[in-house]
């Protein structure tokens, strides 16, 4: 009996909100989990990064170390794993709002949400790639960069962070992104 009225509060539920309304909810759902992969990618405990509440930016437990034998081999793979990671949640993510622009029963409201999404989620990747090709061009061999609303993480491999590099990447997310240096996270691997 109780089956029964559930089954049929969920069928009413899915009625009422419809099939175009369902497949925007699953479209931005896929967008979102996308987004918390790739950003969970760059949560490691053994990165070294900066923290902006000490004044410094340095974390006070940070080290140099230059990445030998093993380690630099991970590192190699960890920006290119991470890259195609991206990547790949991206696609799948274009591909779920490509469908809804697509589909001849989609509502207008629901196309032009996903068309904006769209065209965010293509802003953002361009100012990615712009971050990485001008980290690298001012001297690091590597650069990851992840753009979330309105903070960003930059993972780049380095033997040890001067300050003045550390402004330098600052500079360059706010001019390619416009996110303010207390929502940059940079980490070094």
């Amino acid at each position: 009996m109780k089956m029964e009225k559930l089954k049929e509060k969920f069928t009413g539920f899915c009625r009422k909100v419809g099939k175009k309304n369902m497949m925007i909810a699953g479209a931005f759902v896929v967008v979102a989990v996308a987004l918390i992969v790739a950003i969970s990618i760059f949560g490691g405990a053994d990165d070294k990064g900066f923290d902006y509440s000490q004044g410094t930016g340095l974390k006070p437990d940070s080290t140099d170390s230059t990445p030998t034998g093993t380690d630099a081999n991970n590192t190699d793979s960890y920006f290119s794993t991470v890259q195609l990671s991206r990547q790949r949640n991206r696609d799948e993510a274009l591909e779920v709002l490509q469908s809804v622009v697509d589909n001849d029963s989609a509502t207008e409201t629901a196309k032009n949400e996903a068309l904006a999404e769209i065209n965010n989620l293509a802003r953002v990747m361009e100012a990615e790639a712009n971050i990485e090709t001008l980290i690298v061009a001012k001297g690091f061999e590597e650069c990851v960069a992840v753009i979330s609303g309105e903070s960003a993480s930059i993972v780049v491999r380095s033997d040890g962070l001067q300050a003045s590099q550390i402004s330098q990447i600052n500079e360059i997310v706010y001019e390619q992104a416009g996110i303010m240096p207390t929502n940059v996270k940079i980490i070094e691997r």
